[in-house]
C-alpha cells in the first residue's frame, strides 16, 4: 500500500479544517432565491469542498430535520429548507368571540368544494352562525335575506347555498335547528 497522509483531528473527532453542517445550512439562507432547491454541486461550490463532502453535510442536515431532499432524476437529488408548519388552527375561519369548539366544527363541516371555494363556504357558515347568535329566532328566509347576499360563497343560487349551509349550521355547537323545514332556528348558546 502507498503512503497515506495522516490528517489531524479535533477533540470531538472531526478532521481539522472540516466544514460543520451548519455552514452548509448557511448557504441556503444566504442566497437571494431562498425557494430554489440546491444540489450537492451548488453546496460544494459555495463551500469550496468536494461534492462528496457537501453530500455528507446535506445528509446530516436531513437526518436532523433541518433540510428535506428528493431524487429528481436517475442520479440527481435536490435539497431545500422545509417551510415551518402552520399551527393546526391556522387557516380556519375564526370570528371574534367564536369558541374553539365552533371553530373546530366549522373547519370539519361537510361542505362542498375545495381550496378557496371551500374557505369561502366555511366563512359563509360562520356568518350564518354569527347571524343566528344575534338573531336567535331566525327563519330560512331571514338567512337568505340577511346572510346570503354578502356571503354567496360561489353558490349559483340562494337555494343551493341554503341546501349546503343549513345541515352544517345545524351541527354547530349551541344551534338548535327546527324539527320541521321552514320553522324557526334557535341559538341556545354555549
Amino acid at each position: 500500500m502507498g503512503d497515506t497522509v495522516e490528517r489531524s483531528r479535533t477533540d470531538d473527532g472531526q478532521f481539522r479544517g472540516s466544514i460543520p453542517p451548519e455552514r452548509a445550512l448557511e448557504v441556503f439562507e444566504e442566497r437571494e432565491d431562498r425557494a430554489r432547491p440546491l444540489t450537492a454541486s451548488d453546496i460544494a461550490e459555495a463551500l469550496d469542498c468536494s461534492r462528496r463532502t457537501a453530500h455528507n453535510k446535506l445528509g446530516e442536515l436531513v437526518d436532523r430535520g433541518e433540510l428535506e431532499t428528493r431524487k429528481v432524476g436517475a442520479r440527481s437529488r435536490v435539497w431545500w429548507r422545509p417551510l415551518p408548519r402552520e399551527p393546526e388552527s391556522a387557516g380556519r375561519p375564526r370570528a371574534e368571540g367564536v369558541s374553539d369548539a365552533v371553530s373546530e366544527a366549522v373547519s370539519e363541516a361537510n361542505l362542498p368544494g375545495a381550496g378557496p371555494q371551500l374557505e369561502a363556504r366555511r366563512e359563509a357558515l360562520l356568518a350564518a352562525f354569527d347571524y343566528l347568535q344575534d338573531n336567535p329566532g331566525a327563519t330560512k328566509s331571514d338567512f337568505l335575506q340577511d346572510v346570503y347576499p354578502d356571503h354567496r360563497a360561489d353558490f349559483e343560487s340562494a337555494e343551493g347555498w341554503w341546501n349546503a349551509i343549513q345541515p352544517a349550521l345545524g351541527d354547530l355547537p349551541g344551534v338548535d335547528p327546527p324539527k320541521e323545514r321552514g320553522h324557526i332556528w334557535h341559538f341556545l348558546g354555549g
